[in-house]
């Protein structure tokens, strides 16, 4: 099959498929496999002769990856073995029948197709005979009919990881860490939905996708990412296989009798309706090396302004100006800090966004000024669907560009949502992107000023007398795509285009600030997500602990989860464990439906606000800690909430800083936090009114010994709000180390160059095992001072 192999980068070879539709036919696929820098590989399969192009992702990779060259190291008998540059890496390839085989030193890591699962359905047109079967070009969904012009055109592939039976990601599901066996159920699907009080445990896609799985076992992390945007099913199967354990060079009788031992095998088969095969293998071998090889791919976190790591207040809906102004005042009556207040859909003229209700907010300018003065921000929704209503401006102008999603037959798409009868922008058009940017100018957002940010909900796009309550799949797309094959890019597209409209306001100099419900593998460049419509109840507080660890894997630090839940009202033990939870969660929101009852985090009793206004706080005494963490994430890809499977066994240790003060254990009014050995984390002395009444408040350093009495840690400082962190070199990057009885400070990046006027105030040394009989302190060669030690 494969002849003379000549390599310069990349393989490509054909491949005859038989596919069963009326009659079997043979497609030739077309097959490549390259190498990427950084121990990625990629497999691409296509039709070689596709009756129209297949749909291709575009704008997740941040760039098209420069490939390595591989070696033929074996050619012979339908079998090629190729070697990656370092000869770490094999890849064995064998013609029939077809199968892929992935191995680091001689041990095989996965192996592609090894269950002959690989299935490619080729576009064709409907046959001629209109009295013939259309059931392959049409389906039904209760009342919608979904008419599939190319024929159906799905694609597949089964992966066998090999030693594994821990596998982990492909967000967004309501389910635990750990994915479980879909043997004898259904599939996990990344399909973008509007699901209102999603089921805990329910296999069904909810309102973001990023098809990207995790493999792990003791010695090695392993990661598939299927790069495809249509309807993806995947199924997990794990098992025990025997194998021969004894040593090597048996043969004969010996190798018989050799014990055998059982290894576990998983079993991943990714199915997706349409477009082409398009997969990462990341070989990491640990887990931090798979999240940096991911952003490798699609890009790091964004780093986020200072403020919106703060405390964010919302509802559904706060009603005018006066609301805004008595709940603003609401946080400095209690001593409460928050940074964000936010306004839902009613905000706006008859659910017309980028517009104000001229009753309820009249003068929203001076509102914000208003909230300016206090050193707060807002924060206010913009969907996706665009109200029919010709005297509508934005309506008007996107209606006379042609810039909505079309149907079947060419027209406008029209569904229902919040303002009725609407139209859908087509994001996926990069001048409709454009032009969607431009709306935020502040000559062109009346009422809007520098301290607006926003927020993009329902842009799964939900549609709510829609197929699933979504856009119907046969809607047409820029440049003639269906629906169904960009799917799941279209909130990602949205919020894209909203960061590029915040950052182009300001010429290019401030951060935007961007949450969106929907999202995608790359979302992470633009802004920050949340798990949506959860319930106020125990068990969604439980749940939203591995959400948030499979979101952050998945590449997205920025994400939370609704505060006190949602949908309905929580009793107030639920509350204030959910507040602190929050607390220590990326993205740190209140929010609750219109139905709820009002529950601003003084409305609970004078004990239960206390708890909260203390769980607040240390949010806000934590800032520092996490603000570098983001730094992490954004230069390094480190993820900011992390599961614990991410680090070696052996370096989890911790020192808890609290426990042998808390008595019992879990007292409702404090929260148990554990500070893992060998660390220094940095937080500010006090909690101010927002982040920047915080700006000059100094820093102590929290330093948790490991057992060899050692800990490093960091911290990092900028402006919190501009570019002038990348452009100018505007930042302050320190290091702390604590070894041989001394804490030392050095400088971390000698390229940042930035001016503070805070200073270390205080230390706090965790696990020291006897008093010391003095401390001094010395800066740049000065003299040695003494200071003021306490132990307890």
């Amino acid at each position: 099959m494969f002849g003379d192999v000549e390599l310069k980068s990349t393989l490509v070879f054909f491949l005859s498929l038989p596919v069963h539709l009326f009659v079997c036919f043979q497609v030739l696929l077309q097959v490549e496999i390259c190498e990427i820098e950084g121990n990625i590989f990629r497999l691409k399969i296509d039709e070689a002769s596709p009756l129209r192009a297949r749909y291709k992702v575009r704008d997740v990779l941040i760039k098209e990856p420069s490939t390595q060259r591989l070696f033929v190291s074996q050619n012979e008998a339908g079998i090629l073995v190729l070697s990656s540059v370092n000869e770490d890496y094999k890849l064995k390839v064998t013609a029939n029948p077809f199968q892929i085989e992935l191995q680091s030193k001689g041990e095989t890591v996965l192996s592609m197709n090894s269950n002959g699962l690989l299935y490619f359905e080729h576009l064709q047109p409907p046959p001629s005979d209109r009295y013939k079967d259309l059931g392959l070009w049409q389906e039904k969904f209760g009342s919608f009919l979904d008419i599939k012009a190319h024929g159906p055109s799905s694609v597949g592939m089964d992966f066998s990881l090999h030693a594994y039976d821990h596998v982990y990601g492909i967000p967004q599901h309501a389910e635990g860490l750990l994915l479980k066996n879909t043997s004898d159920g259904d599939a996990y699907r990344l399909y973008n939905l509007d699901i209102f009080g999603h089921k805990i445990h329910d296999k069904i896609g909810i309102y973001g996708s990023v098809p990207l799985l995790l493999a792990h076992k003791p010695n090695r992390t392993t990661g598939i990412f299927w790069l495809n945007s249509s309807e993806t099913l995947v199924d997990i199967s794990t098992k025990a296989v025997k194998t021969l354990q004894g040593r090597h060079g048996l043969s004969g009788s010996a190798a018989e009798t050799a014990k055998q031992r059982a290894v576990p095998l998983t079993d991943v088969r990714w199915m997706s309706e349409s477009g082409i095969i398009d997969v990462f293998l990341l070989m990491g071998p640990t887990a931090f090396d798979i999240f940096k090889q991911f952003a490798q791919l699609t890009g790091t976190q964004a780093l986020p302004p200072l403020f919106s790591l703060g405390y964010h207040q919302c509802r559904w809906n706060y009603e005018d100006e006066q609301d805004v102004k008595a709940v603003d005042a609401g946080f400095d009556e209690h001593d409460i800090p928050y940074d964000v207040i936010w306004l839902d859909i009613e905000h706006t003229d008859g659910k017309r966004y980028f517009t104000w209700d001229k009753k309820k907010f009249q003068n929203p300018k001076k509102m914000q000024e208003h909230l300016r003065k206090k050193k707060r921000k807002l924060v206010v929704i913009i969907d996706p669907h665009i109200k029919v209503d010709p005297m509508y401006t934005l309506y008007s102008q996107a209606k006379d560009k042609g810039y909505f999603v079309k149907d079947r037959n060419g027209k406008d798409f029209e569904g229902i949502c919040w303002p009725g009868s609407s139209c859908y922008l087509d994001f996926t058009n990069p001048e409709v992107r454009k032009w969607y940017a431009d709306q935020f100018a502040f000559k062109t957002y009346k009422g809007s000023t520098n301290i607006l940010f926003v927020w993009n909900d329902m842009n799964e796009p939900s549609v709510f007398k829609g197929a699933e309550l979504t856009m119907q799949k046969d809607a047409v797309h820029y440049n003639n795509w269906e629906h169904r094959e960009v799917h799941n890019l279209y909130g990602f597209y949205q919020q894209m285009a909203t960061a590029e409209g915040l950052i182009k306001r300001s010429s290019g100099k401030e951060r935007p600030f961007v949450l969106t419900r929907s999202f995608f593998a790359g979302s992470q460049k633009y802004g920050a997500v949340w798990t949506g419509d959860n319930t106020a109840d125990w068990s969604y507080l439980k749940i939203s602990i591995p959400m948030l660890l499979t979101i952050s894997m998945a590449g997205i630090s920025f994400c939370g989860a609704d505060v006190g839940g949602f949908i309905g009202d929580p009793e107030p033990e639920l509350l204030v464990r959910w507040y602190q939870a929050g607390a220590y969660q990326p993205f740190f929101r209140g929010h609750s439906n219109m139905e709820s009852k009002r529950r601003e985090p003084w409305l609970f009793g004078e004990k239960n606000t206390q708890i909260i206004r203390e769980a607040i706080r240390a949010r806000y005494v934590l800032l520092p800690y996490l603000y570098t963490l983001f730094y992490r994430a954004h230069t390094a890809a480190e993820p900011v909430m992390r599961a614990s499977f991410s680090y070696p066994c052996s370096k989890l240790k911790f020192c808890d800083q609290r426990i042998r003060t808390i008595l019992p254990w879990l007292c409702f009014s404090q929260i148990p936090v554990f500070q893992r050995g060998g660390t220094v984390i940095p937080l500010k002395t006090t909690a101010g009114k927002s982040t920047e009444w915080m700006i000059d408040t100094s820093y102590e350093l929290h330093v948790a010994l490991d057992t060899e009495a050692c800990a490093i840690g960091e911290l990092y400082i900028d402006d919190g709000h501009s570019f002038q962190y990348l452009h100018k070199k505007q930042f302050l990057y320190r290091k702390f180390t604590f070894h041989n009885n001394i804490l030392s400070s050095s400088c971390r990046d000698e390229s940042g160059q930035y001016q503070t006027t805070c200073v270390v105030e205080r230390v706090i040394v965790l696990g020291f095992g006897q008093q010391p009989t003095f401390v001094t302190a010395c800066s740049k060669g000065n003299d040695l001072t003494s200071i003021l030690i306490q132990y307890f």
